[in-house]
């Protein structure tokens, strides 16, 4: 028998035209806000102060073939995905999807943050944030779900904008950096993660915390002497991670984990296959220099096995990855979540059921069950009409329509 349930993508993106949402900033910002510019390409990009225009293309890819994509003629008035709340729920329902956690799109607060002015920022940020939660996703909270920014100015900030959105009903906070706004943890940080852990929210990255042209250090040491090592001690045990795995040693090194046992950090969008790698040389790289870190440049040793701390409070997004879905137990499968990234260009809307059955051949349903959709119930907090679990999907009447596979 086929099960009966649709799947919930952990990770889509609400890519809309900024006139959408800018008008709810107060007037005396509205200068400073974000901009459409027409291109000669035909195409559309953002400008914003103190950043390079932003082109559009390879993040309006909905509804188009590989052969139509173009990182220079992308279009809001031609892309699926980019219209109104209604229209989309009606995306979502051809792709037989029930619901999408949704991330935003045009580089979110790390981009926006060429605005210089601080108070002007932050009304960016509150604009976009209630836009989200009192606006589109009212339109349907059970299949929108809201996934708040978390401006990236200082701690006290960050915590009120948490505050902000955990009473305005999001589901998470997504952080592009860590909260007090430093290149690695620092104590003020822990005022954040605590009203976090408080307000039951998913804690969020949309890849990394790490800026790529940060140079270092990666965390606050205490060095007793110049070692001639050349590499910086943390980035030196975690070398070989990919995105998100920098800053996610760089919080088990701070001891993050142990201070907020309760804490758990979702890493979206970085694919999951390299995990177990990573996870192998992070333990084998500790082991071998841990010893000299602790008495050269001030470490503190661990209680377990980085691998460990790891693997208990952090989860995974991933989009298309055939080698990280035969990896799964080695990561857990209540780890990772299957995401459409609808409208990006690594989606494959309308056939993110066709797609997702040639990564899954083989796998047991009731682990797919888990991926594509359990697992988002639980980690976001996502209310549903439909089943909750493997079994009751099975009793349920009827089955699932496939969507027609991809040309």
């Amino acid at each position: 028998m086929v099960p009966a349930y649709r799947y919930i993508s952990a990770d889509s993106h609400l890519e809309v035209a900024v006139d959408r949402w800018t008008p709810r900033m107060p007037k005396q910002y509205r200068d400073r806000a974000p901009r459409m510019v027409e291109l000669d390409t035909g195409g559309q990009a953002w400008a914003i102060e103190g950043r390079p225009l932003r082109i559009q293309g390879l993040d309006l890819f909905g509804g188009k073939t590989y052969q139509e994509i173009s990182p220079i003629k992308g279009r809001y008035d031609q892309t699926e995905g980019t219209g109104s709340a209604e229209q989309r729920l009606l995306e979502q329902d051809r792709d037989n999807i029930e619901a999408e956690v949704l991330f935003p799109g045009v580089g979110g607060p790390t981009f926006w943050r060429g605005i210089s002015h601080d108070a002007a920022y932050k009304a960016l940020i509150r604009a976009y944030n209630e836009f989200l939660i009192e606006e589109y996703c009212a339109v349907s909270p059970n299949r929108l779900i809201p996934m708040g920014l978390i401006p990236e100015t200082t701690g006290d900030d960050a915590v009120a904008e948490l505050e902000y959105c955990a009473k305005a009903g999001m589901k998470g906070v997504v952080l592009n950096a860590f909260p007090s706004r430093q290149p690695f943890p620092v104590p003020a940080d822990d005022t954040f993660w605590a009203a976090a852990v408080a307000s039951g929210l998913a804690v969020t990255a949309h890849t990394t915390f790490t800026d790529p042209n940060y140079s270092g250090p990666f965390f606050q040491y205490n060095m007793k002497v110049e070692t001639g090592f050349g590499r910086d001690p943390v980035r030196s045990i975690s070398k070989y991670y990919q995105a998100g795995g920098l800053s996610l040693f760089q919080l088990v090194m701070a001891g993050v984990s142990e201070r907020f046992p309760d804490l758990s950090i979702g890493w979206l969008e970085n694919q999951i296959g390299w995990i177990p790698h990573w996870l192998d040389t992070v333990d084998d790289e500790y082991r071998r220099q841990m010893t000299w870190m602790t008495e050269l440049a001030g470490l503190q040793p661990l209680p377990r096995k980085p691998s460990e701390i790891i693997l208990d409070h952090n989860w995974w997004g991933f989009i298309y990855n055939p080698s990280g879905v035969k990896m799964r137990h080695m990561i857990g499968v209540d780890k990772i979540l299957w995401s459409s990234d609808f409208p990006h260009y690594h989606g494959d809307w309308p056939h993110s059921v066709a797609i997702v059955e040639e990564q899954f051949a083989g796998v047991d349903e009731e682990e797919k069950f888990q991926i594509v959709r359990g697992n988002a119930l639980e980690r976001y907090g996502i209310e549903t009409d439909g089943p909750k679990t493997y079994q009751e999907a099975v009793a349920a009447p009827g089955g699932r329509s496939l969507a027609r596979a991809r040309g």
